[in-house]
């Protein structure tokens, strides 16, 4: 999987966003290898609460910014079955919120970084067909995924340790 990154402000530039995520989209692919197709292509953006406001509105009708969108592009059958060969595929696009973000994080005392992270491989999770709200049994095989990758990061499990 290749990602098509850009980073905007208020974003700082003290961290290499582009790179954090190019760690955590690697680390998924050891989880999640559907998304290791070198075919496959994501776009992330680095952006304000003000711009995922807006696309919030817009694409689910919910007027206020949250911490990341993902867009999804292939259906989860399209995914599983789209050989490695071929000209590059959109896997979809992802959207973070820098306000939001690095709140939350101070809120769970954890650095913006190691948030972000999480979100990435969060929505990678839903471009490539898992849901969370479709039932407690998504919801807890999806979380699997996420603090598997997380912990090939060195990154503790952000849902606590109801999960040992």
């Amino acid at each position: 999987m290749n990602l098509e990154i850009d980073i905007e402000e208020p974003w700082p530039a003290s961290a290499d966003w582009a790179d954090l995520a190019e760690r955590a989209a690697e680390a998924l692919q050891e989880s999640a290898p559907e998304l290791a197709n070198p075919r496959l292509l994501a776009s992330v953006l680095f952006t304000s609460d003000a711009e995922v406001h807006v696309l919030n509105r817009e694409w689910r009708g919910k007027d206020k910014p949250t911490n990341v969108l993902s867009f999804p592009m292939l259906e989860r059958g399209e995914l599983l079955a789209l050989p490695a060969d071929g000209p590059p595929e959109m896997l979809g696009d992802i959207a973070l919120a820098w306000e939001t973000c690095a709140r939350e994080a101070e809120e769970k005392a954890i650095g913006v970084d190691h948030h972000a992270m999480h979100l990435i491989v969060h929505a990678l999770l839903h471009l490539a067909g898992h849901d969370h709200e479709t039932s407690p049994e998504d919801a807890r095989a999806m979380e699997e995924l996420e603090i598997k990758t997380l912990a090939h990061l060195g990154i503790a499990d952000p849902y606590g340790d109801h999960h040992d």
